[in-house]
């Protein structure tokens, strides 16, 4: 299969120099939109004493709540997965990618041990869903990923869900096949463009992920190819938690922007489906490459968000017209656990003036 990519250990930087309307931020008293200041005086005491890098709130688009570096680009680890949900969405309105296709007539295969028959008809839809049955070796796979990971031929595709790195990164694979693009250049000129990004511009570059001493970029996205593992690099961004934001906003408006349909409501309508519920107790399943809030008799339209290492966070609760997204620097040391995250989702949520 060929990458549209630089051969790994040359770092070559390609980016977009050229102009791009940035779009600005509209702020509201937390009041008028119906949150406490004092709560959320609360929840900025917390982001300062548990190591939180920065968060922001939008509330029907406004702006309610900004602390930290709210410009400062970070790696967003799982949260690549969201981001690359828009991609997809716009290829297939685009007529480039039929997610019926399967990985035979795709011709996706892998180093040994390769695919065998029936993982080869495992289809586009199947990976989207993290339900491919393909449980190959894959880069950028932590060890919860390895414990939990079936044996090979255990599951027919679409049969089983596992949050599956195979898969992901095979899907930005395929999004490059079917298009000519690079994810970086696509995800620049049809969304970071268009709605006006302020801080991402498109660079990035690759590395092996296998070398004792590698670094993370200071770029926009990086391929990590770890070749022992697999041929399909993980596909990483790094941005700020203010483009988060807008691209967060531009699912809460069903793909709307400035009067212009980005996204289809139908796409966003589909990926947001809770096809795999996996922890009931909780309410959380997973769509196509965002998680869900798994409805109730009051929900008029699907939540649904993306964690990155279990800390950063990007969500959209449709319901509250609201936006939300939390950071970490990662890239360095940091003391923020699960216990911090939680304690900050409950102080935003407590937030509400009629809470």
């Amino acid at each position: 299969m060929k990458f549209i990519l630089t051969i790994i250990g040359v770092l070559v930087m390609i980016s977009h120099s050229y102009a791009q309307s940035k779009h600005q931020f509209e702020y509201a008293n937390p009041e008028a939109k119906g949150y406490s200041s004092e709560k959320l005086e609360v929840l900025k005491k917390h982001l300062q004493e548990s190591g939180s890098s920065s968060m922001i709130i939008l509330v029907d688009g406004s702006v309610i709540f900004e602390w930290g570096e709210v410009n400062k680009k970070h790696l967003i680890h799982s949260m690549r997965k969201a981001v690359l949900n828009s991609l997809y969405g716009i290829a297939i309105s685009n007529g480039q990618i039929d997610t019926s296709m399967t990985m035979k007539e795709l011709k996706i295969d892998d180093i040994k041990p390769k695919l065998k028959g029936r993982e080869k008809k495992a289809r586009i839809v199947d990976l989207l869903k993290s339900r491919s049955g393909i449980y190959h070796n894959a880069a950028a796979v932590n060890n919860g990923m390895l414990k939990d990971r079936p044996k090979r031929g255990t599951h027919k595709p679409g049969e089983y869900y596992y949050y599956n790195n195979w898969d992901f990164n095979v899907l930005g694979a395929i999004l490059e096949q079917e298009t000519g693009k690079t994810i970086y250049d696509l995800f620049y000129d049809v969304i970071a463009k268009p709605i006006g990004m302020l801080d991402y511009n498109g660079e990035y570059t690759s590395i092996d992920g296998e070398a004792e001493d590698y670094k993370i970029p200071d770029t926009d996205g990086y391929y990590k190819f770890e070749k022992s593992q697999s041929k399909y690099p993980a596909y990483h961004f790094r941005m700020s938690t203010r483009d988060l934001a807008l691209y967060g906003q531009l699912y809460l408006k069903y793909g709307v922007w400035n009067g212009k349909q980005i996204l289809s409501q139908e796409w966003i309508d589909l990926i947001t489906q809770p096809y795999s519920i996996y922890s009931p107790e909780y309410g959380s399943a997973y769509g196509m490459l965002w998680r869900v809030r798994v409805p109730n008799e009051n929900t008029t339209r699907n939540s649904f968000y993306h964690t990155g290492l279990g800390i950063h966070m990007l969500g959209i609760y449709p319901d509250s017209k609201l936006v939300m997204v939390h950071r970490v620097n990662t890239e360095s040391d940091f003391d923020y656990n699960e216990e911090d995250f939680y304690k900050m989702l409950n102080l935003l949520f407590n937030a509400r003036e009629n809470e």
